[in-house]
């Protein structure tokens, strides 16, 4: 099953705009109390200010890229997209090159959560 249009160009805008380090624009896609993975230091982050926070210091010591390559649901209605990683250091060396899941609960319009997958592995709830 695909997902909505809609869905799928909130979530295309929202890389883009990540991509490009507009954290700003980024805080308005997500639900204020949002839960989000954080991928460098394990653990959960929950709300807008900690995922502020922790894009910023992320992105002080890397330089990650991310590019949608395909959107579905899931049987429990979660958007998947299937996504190309690639991440550099600060001096443009390739540290991650990859493709993985980003798995998203969208409820009005907002991020209210994501969690990231490796691809083959299937996601847990």
């Amino acid at each position: 099953m695909l997902t909505t249009n809609a869905t799928a160009e909130l979530l295309t805008v929202m890389y883009a705009a990540f991509n490009r380090r507009e954290i700003e624009k980024l805080m308005g896609m997500m639900h204020p109390q949002v839960d989000w993975p954080n991928a460098v230091e394990g653990g959960r982050i929950h709300g807008r200010a900690g995922v502020r926070e922790y894009w910023w210091r992320q992105w002080s010591t890397l330089n990650p890229q991310v590019t949608p390559m395909g959107f579905e649901n899931d049987p429990e209605g979660r958007t998947v997209v299937e996504v190309h990683q690639l991440v550099r250091d600060l001096s443009g060396n390739i540290l991650v090159d990859r493709n993985v899941q980003h798995i998203y609960t969208i409820v009005d319009g907002l991020v209210t959560r994501m969690d990231v997958h490796e691809i083959g592995n299937p996601p847990n709830s």
